[in-house]
């Protein structure tokens, strides 16, 4: 009995080596799925509505543009008088340029009023100061490089229910300037509206500079688009696209067995 005795306490400890690797395998396969809330009804149905109107907003912007693409700076500018730049396309002065502007009119104040019910709720609700104000020590050089160097890299977030320090600040000057500016420039184009605020005008120094920068800002925004829907299908495409349109999100935990 002796001599069997170290022979089963080895066997003893091989079946508990076992056993213990079979619980730990069905500990790290062992998931469950919850809903979490992600975004209101009032963020869903903002987004949705904007996200229709600044399509119709480049739509109609291009036909537009197709009417005259050149563009000036100062007051005044027409064909036969210098440029600032032209664009390679044709000018085609009895184009779609008719349904272009009501297109572009309609589109615009939509995007303005959903614009405005978006920001008002997110400054209530303190959106905005908690998911996209940066605390101070994420403005260091060291997570600003941080964050660059893992968006360069197309590295997906690790943290997917936050923005980081990139992304937030990305975020509030979309909002908190640049789409301002394209609004007032807008308004800066319209002799309606110059009429009444003529302050509106000049504080561009004339309707053609207000149009060549209205350009280049709609160009921005269109590349900020790009970047966001690429940034969204990095985080995962399917689960985000959930989240806006039902509100909710998959949220995975791990649990012992």
């Amino acid at each position: 009995m002796d001599i069997l005795h170290p022979f089963s306490s080895y066997a003893n400890l091989s079946a508990q080596m076992a056993e213990s690797a079979c619980i730990a395998n069905l500990a790290v396969r062992t998931s469950v799925v919850l809903d979490s809330p992600r975004h209101s009804a009032l963020v869903r149905i903002t987004h949705w509505i904007f996200t229709l109107s600044f399509f119709g907003l480049v739509v109609s912007g291009f036909a537009i543009i197709l009417a005259h693409p050149h563009f000036y700076w100062g007051e005044t500018g027409s064909i036969g008088t210098p440029s600032l730049f032209d664009l390679p396309l044709p000018t085609m002065l009895n184009g779609p340029s008719g349904w272009g502007r009501s297109l572009h009119f309609q589109s615009a104040w939509f995007a303005v009023v959903t614009g405005l019910l978006y920001a008002i709720s997110g400054i209530l609700t303190q959106h905005f100061r908690n998911q996209l104000l940066p605390a101070r020590a994420d403005l260091s050089w060291r997570s600003m490089r941080t964050s660059i160097l893992e968006h360069l890299r197309f590295r997906r977030p690790v943290e997917e229910d936050s923005y980081d320090v990139l992304q937030r600040l990305s975020y509030l000057a979309v909002i908190s300037l640049f789409f301002p500016l394209i609004i007032i420039t807008g308004l800066a184009m319209s002799p309606a509206i110059t009429s009444v605020v003529p302050q509106l005008v000049t504080v561009f120094g004339g309707q053609q500079t207000a149009r060549t920068l209205h350009f280049f800002l709609a160009n921005f925004l269109v590349l900020f688009l790009l970047v966001h829907v690429a940034m969204v299908t990095l985080a995962g495409f399917k689960d985000r696209m959930r989240a806006m349109v039902t509100g909710r999100t998959a949220v995975r935990r791990k649990e012992q067995s």
